[in-house]
């Protein structure tokens, strides 16, 4: 059987099993250095409206793997999402999810990169930074309760809602 470079690259970087967190997750099976890109985050493009019609808003689950690419679309990593999708939340994350512009549409992708020095066995985090246009009340809080484990964790995935202005 033959695997492309990319696919060689990630067998042997990454591995996805249980997760103390929630569910799967991701851990290194290798040390990985700080600052390196490590995964795309993949899965079909869709559009918000697309994804609103298939998904409602999603609040009410808190559960997802829609990644907000730019304006026009979304990754909707349930439909050809790869091992990136298992990459729980922390309040003290060792990774960080970024959008590499390419052409402000189809061809923009979501990056997962390297805080730090991650050392093998360690699972892989990044702070989802979710905002929701509904308040975020204790019920809202309770279905999207951040499980990490981290000191300063503020028990929530949620973000204060970006003020317009």
């Amino acid at each position: 059987m033959f695997l492309s470079v990319n696919a060689w690259h990630m067998k042997r970087k990454l591995v996805v099993r249980r997760s103390p967190i929630h569910g799967k997750g991701v851990y290194a099976a290798t040390d990985l250095p700080a600052n390196i890109d490590l995964i795309q985050y993949k899965g079909r493009l869709i559009t918000h409206a697309q994804a609103d019609r298939v998904y409602g808003d999603g609040a009410d689950t808190g559960h997802t793997f829609l990644f907000t690419l730019n304006e026009k679309y979304i990754v909707d990593a349930n439909v050809g999402g790869n091992a990136a999708r298992w990459i729980n939340h922390s309040c003290k994350p060792n990774c960080r999810a970024y959008i590499e512009e390419v052409d402000g549409g189809r061809k923009d992708r979501v990056m997962i990169e390297t805080l730090r020095r991650i050392k093998a066995g360690e699972e892989l985090t990044y702070d989802y930074g979710i905002t929701l246009d509904v308040p975020h009340d204790a019920n809202m809080k309770k279905i999207w309760a951040c499980r990490c484990g981290a000191k300063n964790c503020i028990g929530t995935m949620l973000k204060p809602k970006r003020r317009s202005g």
